[in-house]
């Protein structure tokens, strides 16, 4: 499915309640770089956002990171150090086992039991979300949010269109397949991740 049919958040959308709102921003960050923050950003001005907690995953069930968790939070916690908006959240790296999206937000619901819950999480993701594990019980734990780009298709998992609301954001080329390819070709990334992300990355060589 396009576009088409599905609930677009517009910009300064007010809150509902007096209720603090928290959004979940879960994902690799092998390495964390511009985009995400980019997207973030957007997220927290559209959705009124009290906090955005950026959680590292510590074990991804679908695929395998380079680098290791820690190195991977520890770059997160360097670039999320200047807006008082984000967080660097060790909520998947201090859990054992694998991180699955359903654990994440239970955990986050008895944290902030209180707060409007938002998931965030790129467009693609939806397509494949009715493989993840207990994907029928997000719906309930959080409101979905689809991050995606103007003009860019993609296709969300019929169980999820009647759940999920899109949110248009500025279009970023960079990925962290991109920033890991440079690194690894001797090229600069100098403008696709933070400052401190770039000398954490020379200093430790990772990607290389």
């Amino acid at each position: 499915m396009s576009a088409e049919g599905q609930t677009f958040y517009p910009k300064g959308r007010l809150r509902a309640s007096g209720a603090a709102r928290v959004a979940i921003f879960g994902g690799s960050f092998d390495p964390v770089h511009l985009g995400h923050l980019m997207a973030a950003s957007e997220a927290a001005e559209a959705l009124d956002l009290d906090k955005v907690l950026f959680v590292t995953a510590a074990r991804p069930p679908h695929k395998t990171p380079v680098a290791p968790p820690e190195a991977r939070h520890e770059m997160v916690v360097l670039a999320t150090a200047y807006d008082p908006r984000f967080e660097a959240s060790r909520l998947e790296l201090d859990r054992p086992g694998f991180s699955y999206t359903v654990d994440t937000l239970r955990q986050a619901r008895r944290l902030y039991p209180q707060a409007e819950l938002f998931f965030i999480t790129g467009a693609d993701a939806y397509r494949d979300m009715d493989g993840w594990h207990e994907a029928e019980a997000l719906p309930e734990l959080a409101q979905l949010v689809a991050v995606t780009r103007p003009g860019y298709p993609f296709s969300i998992h019929p169980f999820f269109q009647a759940h999920v609301r899109l949110l248009d954001i500025l279009d970023y080329e960079v990925s962290s397949t991109m920033v890991r390819e440079r690194l690894r070709a001797g090229r600069s990334i100098r403008y696709l991740v933070p400052l401190e992300v770039e000398e954490y990355l020379a200093k430790h060589g990772f990607y290389r």
